[in-house]
């Protein structure tokens, strides 16, 4: 149904006259009884009878007039809902203890007015895609995998560089350290049953043991953090990595121990996506969020792949 047509419909029955709606619409008296003639034929009925004193609704009229409102009034919400600003800003934070996460709980706390809808997606692939069709606004990623450049209609800003620490139960051997440095790991089994081969994460792992000689094992049936840190504590042959940022809590009695890692200090560069042409206003005020927050970037004693972007 033309809605222009029920538009028109609607303005005569308020005005009571095709000359006085066609000045509140902006368009000739011609065009107005175009539009209702083309309404009725679509209708088979008739809408209005002329009179001396302007028109007046028919009984199909008067039966059609309420539905002509809503059908304006759901017109005018559709658009309403995808004004920009008008729908809160979708954000991918990959996981919900992720520094992603604690970043978009920061800005949260800034900006209370901004209403967000929060979403953890898988890989990169599937963040792009999200991003590009308008399913999301933005995605927080490491980006800059070798063969794998970013779509030319995609932005990223690089907005966080995490440190990863060393986790270990209380029997490690290394668990009374104060800091241990990356050449110490030598030997020592790393234990990361989440890396996912093809993710970005594991890309960055990957580098990491190819760069450093690391021992870092994948095997075994991924449960969660909380099978993972139960694992830690109980077997001083295993550690695992974990960035600084990442909230986890676990017992008192598991004793775990978080280690900074030096001489480098290997960090996880976390960049925001979105598409070029996004025009929701929030992302301009979470943009500025972050880049206020930046503490810079490949700082002198912190290691990164090569391939990550430096910006």
């Amino acid at each position: 149904m033309d809605l222009d047509a029920v538009r028109t419909f609607v303005a005569v029955v308020d005005t009571g006259r095709f000359q006085d709606a066609a000045a509140d619409l902006s368009i000739t008296q011609q065009a107005v009884s175009k539009r209702i003639a083309g309404l009725e034929k679509d209708l088979a009925v008739r809408l209005f009878t002329r009179t001396a004193r302007g028109a007046r609704l028919t009984i199909d009229g008067q039966a059609f007039l309420p539905h002509a409102r809503e059908l304006l009034r759901v017109a005018e919400r559709a658009v309403a809902s995808v004004l920009p600003g008008s729908r809160p800003l979708r954000v991918d934070v990959i996981a919900s203890r992720s520094a992603a996460s604690g970043l978009m709980r920061a800005f949260h706390r800034a900006h209370p007015e901004i209403e967000l809808d929060v979403v953890m997606l898988f890989d990169v692939e599937t963040a792009v895609a999200a991003i590009r069709s308008g399913a999301i606004d933005v995605s927080f990623r490491a980006v800059g995998v070798p063969g794998r450049p970013l779509p030319e209609d995609i932005e990223s800003v690089r907005v966080l560089d995490e440190a990863l620490q060393l986790l270990t139960g209380p029997a490690h051997a290394l668990a009374g350290a104060r800091s241990v440095s990356v050449a110490q790991l030598a030997g020592h089994r790393i234990w990361m049953p989440g890396i996912v081969p093809g993710t970005e994460w594991a890309a960055y792992y990957d580098d990491l043991v190819a760069e450093f000689g690391l021992t870092i094992e994948a095997t075994g049936p991924n449960f969660g953090s909380d099978a993972l840190l139960d694992t830690i504590a109980d077997t001083p042959a295993l550690a695992t990595f974990m960035g600084r940022e990442t909230r986890l809590v676990w017992p008192a009695g598991h004793g775990l121990r978080r280690i900074p890692v030096t001489d480098p200090t290997p960090v996880y560069p976390h960049s925001l996506l979105w598409r070029r042409d996004n025009p929701h206003p929030a992302l301009a005020t979470l943009r500025a969020h972050l880049a206020a927050a930046a503490a810079g970037h490949d700082a002198a004693g912190t290691w990164t792949p090569s391939w990550v972007l430096p910006r």
